[in-house]
C-alpha cells in the first residue's frame, strides 16, 4: 500500500471500483437506465412504435371494410355517403392507385430504380386480361393465371434486358420499352386492343357477384384486399435478405460486388416481383373500370406513379399507400372542381388556374418538393421526433449504408 495523503486510495480499492463501474455500466446497457447507451431502452422503443404502427394499420383496414356498411359523409372528399356507388368507386380507385404506388416503391425506394415504364405491367394486366376474357372460352381465374404468366415472360425479358444499364441509361431503356408497348396497343392489330377506344370487359364468364353497378361493395372489397396482399409482399421482401441487398446496391453496388454478392440477379428480382404485382393490380382495374384504356399503358401513369411515391416519401411504405390515396382522391375532386358552377363564375385570373387539375396537381408537387423533401411521410416523421426530442443524431433503430452493407453481406 502506498499513502500519498488523506484522499489517497489502495490499489485494491481502485480495482473494486473500476469492477463496480463497470458492472453498473454493463447494468445500465442492458436495462437502459441513465448512465448507459441507452440501446436496450431504444431498441424497446422502436419496437413498441412498430407494434402500434401495425394496430393502427389493423384497425384503419378494420374500417375500410366496415366502410361499405356505413353511412358516412366526407364533403369535398367523397361525391355521397359511404355506401353510395360513386363513392365506393372512388375509394376502390384509391386503394389500387396506392397498391401500385407500393410496387413503385419496391423499384425506386428499395432498390434505387429510376423506371420509366412500370405503366407496362400495369397495362399487360390490364389488356392480356380483357383480350384473354374476350376470345377464350375459360372462368376469371383461369384467365387471370393466363394474363400472370405473360407478364411474368414480359418482365424477366424487359428486366434482364435493362438491367445491363443503370441510372438514366436504365430509365431510358424501360421507357422505350413501354413506348413500344403503348404503340402497339394504339396501332390496334387485328382489332385486338380496341385502339383509341380501348376495350370493353367481357362478362359472360365472370362471377356475377362482381358484374354491374349494385355490386361496386364486392369490387371495393377485392380492392382492398389487393392493397393488404401488396403491402404484406412488399414488406416481406423489404425485410428479406434480397431487399437488404437491392438497398445495399442502392448505396453502394461496388461494395456489394467486393462483397461477393450478385447485384444484377437481385435487382432483376425486385424489377420481377414489382412488375408481377403491378400487373395482378392491372387485372383488378379493368374489372373496377369494366374496360381497358389506352392510358392504362403510357408513360403518363408511370410518372403518375412516381408522384405519389414522391408525394407520399420516397422510401416509406405507408408514404406510398398515403401519396396514392392523396393523389388520386384530390386528382378526382379537383377535377369535379374544374368543372363546377362556382369555378366557371370566378374572374379568369382564378378560374383559368382552377379549370386545370393538373396545373394544381404540379404546383402542389413542386411545393412539396421544394419545402417538405421527405413528403407526407417524411414530415410526420420529423414531427414525431421533435416531440419526442430526438433533433440530433441518428435515430435509434435507423439503418445508416454502412449498416445496410453488413446486414447484405
Amino acid at each position: 500500500m502506498t499513502t500519498t495523503g488523506s484522499n489517497t486510495e489502495t490499489t485494491t480499492e481502485r480495482l473494486r471500483r473500476g469492477e463496480a463501474a463497470a458492472a453498473n455500466d454493463d447494468g445500465a446497457r442492458t436495462s437502459g437506465t441513465p448512465g448507459g447507451t441507452g440501446r436496450g431502452r431504444g431498441v424497446r422503443s422502436i419496437t413498441g412504435r412498430r407494434i402500434a404502427g401495425w394496430a393502427a394499420g389493423l384497425a384503419g383496414v378494420l374500417l375500410l371494410v366496415l366502410l361499405p356498411l356505413l353511412n358516412l359523409s366526407l364533403p369535398g372528399i367523397l361525391p355521397g355517403p359511404s355506401y353510395t356507388p360513386g363513392s365506393l368507386q372512388l375509394l376502390a380507385m384509391s386503394m389500387l392507385m396506392a397498391a401500385a404506388a407500393l410496387t413503385y416503391h419496391l423499384l425506386l425506394g428499395v432498390a434505387g430504380l429510376l423506371s420509366f415504364g412500370h405503366a407496362l405491367y400495369f397495362g399487360a394486366g390490364v389488356y392480356g386480361l380483357a383480350i384473354i376474357l374476350k376470345n377464350l372460352e375459360i372462368p376469371l381465374l383461369p384467365a387471370m393465371g393466363l394474363t400472370l404468366l405473360v407478364v411474368i415472360v414480359l418482365a424477366h425479358v424487359v428486366g434482364s434486358i435493362s438491367l445491363r444499364v443503370g441510372g438514366i441509361p436504365f430509365a431510358m431503356v424501360t421507357l422505350a420499352f413501354a413506348q413500344a408497348g403503348s404503340v402497339i396497343v394504339g396501332r390496334n392489330p387485328d382489332g385486338r386492343t380496341g385502339g383509341d377506344e380501348g376495350l370493353t370487359l367481357r362478362t359472360d364468364n365472370l362471377p356475377e357477384a362482381l358484374v354491374g353497378v349494385v355490386n361496386t361493395r364486392n369490387l371495393y372489397w377485392l380492392a382492398l384486399a389487393v392493397l393488404v396482399v401488396v403491402f404484406i409482399i412488399v414488406t416481406w421482401v423489404q425485410s428479406s435478405r434480397a431487399g437488404h441487398t437491392a438497398a445495399a446496391v442502392r448505396e453502394n453496388e461496388l461494395r456489394v460486388r467486393v462483397l461477393g454478392l450478385q447485384p444484377y440477379l437481385v435487382k432483376l428480382l425486385i424489377f420481377v416481383v414489382s412488375a408481377i404485382l403491378v400487373g395482378v393490380i392491372g387485372m383488378v382495374f379493368l374489372l373496377l373500370q369494366s374496360g381497358a384504356v389506352p392510358r392504362a399503358i403510357s408513360s403518363d401513369l408511370t410518372i403518375t406513379l412516381l408522384v405519389m411515391v414522391v408525394l407520399g416519401g420516397v422510401g416509406s411504405r405507408w408514404g406510398a399507400v398515403i401519396g396514392g390515396v392523396f393523389y388520386t382522391i384530390l386528382d378526382q375532386r379537383l377535377t369535379a372542381l374544374a368543372n363546377s358552377e362556382a369555378v366557371k363564375g370566378l374572374p379568369d385570373i382564378l378560374r383559368l388556374p382552377l379549370s386545370e387539375p393538373l396545373f394544381i396537381l404540379g404546383t402542389l408537387f413542386i411545393l412539396v418538393v421544394l419545402f417538405l423533401p421527405g413528403g407526407i411521410a417524411g414530415t410526420a416523421e420529423r414531427l414525431a421526433q421533435r416531440r419526442r426530442g430526438r433533433n440530433g443524431g441518428t435515430a435509434a433503430g435507423t439503418e445508416t449504408p454502412r449498416e445496410i452493407l453488413e446486414d447484405a453481406a
